[in-house]
């Protein structure tokens, strides 16, 4: 086989924005070929993608709803066309509507909520186990589940179904890891606080990082590398040793 398709491959679920983008980047710093996943905005994801090229690296960007069991599918066949490997899926993939009460919630985003945010992730960890487990003949491998800090403190008044979406994916680590510890698979899960990201616009504040930031121990928000850099050390060789573990990458909230 051509040595130049023998990096290791990552994939990342919302790999177009924010810490999706910032962990594709240094992956590809750190010598990865990378996928990533995107639903929406197409420039931002490819601007991802060149990004991932010039660092000379391969990159591939598709459109795929992690939430469709069929755009799924067509996800991981593309990345058997194009690089034949996955050694890391990093599911980041993650919603969350306007700020409101529980009572308040809508049925419909409640179910969207639940599907991109909790399915999503076992959707793609399906794909990922059939080509990196060993009862499968695949050589092993990684999956990091990037949770939210808010699975421990409930976001009360804002985001109830995003923390508990995000406590559903948190269990499936712990259970996941478990299953496929002697498989070869590491399964581990990060728990960014409140970082600078898009993401807070999509619930109607976009400024809540420095609102809230008095209330974090460090006083001040995250950047997205920061949860990048510990989401690919939880990937690497350094923590051959560790699965079924939460880390949580939050300022000490």
């Amino acid at each position: 086989m051509n040595t130049v398709s023998q990096a290791p491959l990552i994939l990342i679920t919302g790999g177009g924005r924010g810490v999706g983008a910032a962990t594709a980047k240094l992956a590809a710093a750190q010598g990865y070929d990378v996928a990533i996943s995107f639903v929406a905005n197409e420039s931002a994801a490819l601007a991802v993608a060149a990004d991932v090229e010039a660092l000379g690296r391969r990159a591939l960007a598709v459109r795929a709803d992690s939430a469709d069991p069929a755009q799924v599918a067509q996800l991981f066949a593309a990345i058997d066309r194009e690089f034949g490997r996955i050694d890391v899926l990093v599911n980041n993939a993650a919603m969350l509507a306007r700020q409101c009460r529980t009572e308040d919630l809508d049925f419909e985003r409640m179910q969207r909520v639940f599907a991109v945010n909790a399915i999503g992730p076992i959707l793609c960890t399906q794909q990922a186990a059939k080509r990196m487990s060993h009862r499968h003949g695949g050589p092993g491998g990684v999956v990091i589940n990037v949770s939210s800090a808010s699975a421990r403190l409930g976001s009360p008044n804002e985001y109830v179904d995003y923390a508990a979406s995000k406590g559903a994916l948190e269990t499936f680590t712990t259970g996941f890891a478990k299953e496929v510890a002697r498989d070869g698979i590491r399964v581990n899960c990060i728990r960014p606080g409140h970082i600078y990201t898009e993401m807070h616009a999509s619930g109607g504040e976009p400024g809540r990082v420095d609102r809230v930031k008095d209330s974090i121990p460090m006083g001040r928000g995250g950047q997205p590398e920061e949860v990048a850099r510990a989401i690919l050390w939880l990937a690497s060789a350094e923590a051959s040793f560790i699965t079924g573990t939460f880390l949580d990458v939050t300022g000490g909230k």
